[in-house]
């Protein structure tokens, strides 16, 4: 089983107009409502190719409820979500066809002291049965923001390779918690380490406590640094459309892989081709199987391996 940490999940919501015009009224052509968050995105991926997989972290209150309920029934997928007195967050994407996306974000539900601690209990149980766990997304207000160097070290005392995908305070703090895996992308990558050349930067990610580095770099692909050796994965052409949810894919490739222990070079194709038929799905979070398929023999991969 694969566990996906999400402890600011959401109600994800993509509204699609024509075009986007800020200070005017729009009629909306097309509304979708989903579980979202990032572990839970990661999640849904994962289980569409096949792995079980476990999702916690919190939810509360009406929104919640609806999440839990759009989870259930979900093929090879657990709920083990922890509830919380507040409200779960929603998100907005509006997209429009000519100028991209437009993301709108909630902070999340106030999480008490007695509701961190019960999480942490569940966590702790649920790491006897992964093989690997993701740690993914922002922090609710409330829960401490070194908390995911904390989840990162219990990870690692039973023994279970952890993936860390957040950004700002939570993953300056999270990368000392010396993850197995990184997932950057260029501007949190940038946030870190100050630096805005990706191989400088993802070196520097590696220095301060990362076991290996796997950085976005949007359609330009992946840069993966890591013990092995060094590569960049890059998609056959650059594609239109959607990025929401890619990185998320990209993950979910990775974990996927890792657990299958596939070498460096067929981790990385499947996560860029994953992301890229991820921006190619109609919906939000959702990949293009067919899309996939075709990109994933077609992804070009560079790089060496570290001499033993």
């Amino acid at each position: 089983m694969i566990l996906t940490v999400t402890l600011n999940t959401a109600l994800d919501i993509t509204y699609r107009v024509p075009s986007l015009r800020p200070g005017t009224s729009h009629r909306v052509a097309e509304v979708t409502e989903r579980p979202g968050g990032k572990g839970v995105n990661v999640a849904r991926v994962l289980a569409a190719l096949g792995h079980e997989v476990t999702v916690t972290g919190f939810s509360g209150g009406t929104t919640g409820r609806i999440l839990r309920d759009r989870l259930t029934g979900v093929p090879r997928l657990a709920d083990a979500l922890v509830p919380v007195s507040g409200t779960t967050r929603r998100t907005v994407a509006v997209v429009d066809e000519h100028s991209g996306t437009t993301q709108l974000n909630e902070p999340g539900p106030v999480i008490t002291h007695a509701e961190w601690s019960a999480f942490q209990e569940v966590y702790e149980g649920l790491l006897a049965g992964a093989s690997a766990v993701a740690l993914c997304g922002s922090l609710p207000p409330g829960v401490p923001v070194g908390a995911y160097a904390g989840l990162i070290r219990t990870a690692r005392a039973a023994g279970v390779p952890a993936l860390l995908d957040t950004s700002g305070a939570a993953l300056r703090r999270g990368v000392a918690g010396r993850p197995d895996v990184l997932k950057p992308n260029a501007e949190e990558l940038a946030g870190l380490t100050g630096s805005h050349e990706p191989l400088r930067a993802t070196q520097e990610a590696r220095r301060r406590g990362a076991g290996a580095v796997v950085a976005s770099l949007g359609p330009e692909g992946l840069l993966a640094v890591t013990p092995e050796g060094r590569w960049r994965a890059a998609p056959p052409r650059q594609l239109r459309g959607n990025p929401t949810g890619a990185g998320d894919a990209a993950v979910a490739g990775l974990l996927s892989a890792l657990v299958e222990r596939r070498p460096w070079p067929d981790r990385l194709a499947r996560a860029a081709a994953l992301s890229a038929a991820t921006v190619l799905s109609p919906t939000a979070g959702d990949f293009d199987r067919a899309a996939y398929e075709e990109l994933l023999g077609r992804v070009t991969i560079t790089g060496e391996a570290s001499a033993a």
